[in-house]
């Protein structure tokens, strides 16, 4: 591949994972009903609204789920695919390109679970008496909802929470069992993709 376009590339990398993952962020942040009031939830908040909020207009939340952001998601994991293999000489087939898009937001968001119940094990390390950080604040209001249904499930010996733990093996079988198959398919139904998104 020449030199602008590797460049081209890493760039399309960058911007669109960035913003994919803070629209995603964002989207799993109001359906945990976590603060929004936290600086970082702010942020994320500033950056995704210039998309969002025109794109409310045009498709109303239902049912407590923000659709705009779900339209926004997949419309930013397609655009960056086809860009992508653009830049490898194809156009590929739009089914496979759909559950390509599907797999790769599933795998993400379990990634952005694993990510933030690791960082909320390593902070109750770090601060295991609970002086309130927003990040901590965060963490918590967004692993919450996967992580006490396990802590009733499951016993605690010597008081010790397991359902991190737990939680984090049922996440990897998804990505193996859930993800991987989709993923799978969409490279089939298209060859090309499997040399160029991964």
């Amino acid at each position: 591949m020449p030199y602008f376009s590797q460049a081209a590339l890493f760039l399309i990398q960058v911007v669109f994972g960035f913003y994919t993952l803070l629209v995603l962020l964002r989207f799993l942040f109001q359906l945990a009903r976590a603060s929004f009031y936290n600086p970082i939830s702010q942020f994320i908040v500033a950056l995704t609204n210039p998309l969002l909020k025109p794109l409310r207009r045009l498709i109303p939340g239902m049912l407590g789920i923000d659709w705009a952001a779900v339209v926004l998601l997949v419309a930013l994991m397609v655009l960056e695919i086809y860009l992508t293999s653009w830049l490898y000489g194809f156009t590929p087939a739009i089914t496979a390109v759909i559950v390509l898009t599907v797999a790769r937001l599933i795998r993400l968001t379990v990634y952005v679970y694993l990510v933030a119940i690791f960082a909320r094990a390593v902070m109750s390390w770090i601060n295991p008496y609970g002086e309130r950080h927003p990040l901590g604040d965060l963490l918590a209001g967004l692993t919450e909802p996967l992580l006490f249904p396990a802590r009733r499930m499951i016993p605690s010996p010597q008081g010790i929470d397991l359902s991190p733990l737990v939680v984090s093996v049922l996440l990897i079988l998804t990505l193996m069992l859930i993800v991987q198959p989709i993923m799978d398919l969409s490279f089939t139904l298209d060859p090309r993709l499997a040399s160029v998104i991964h």
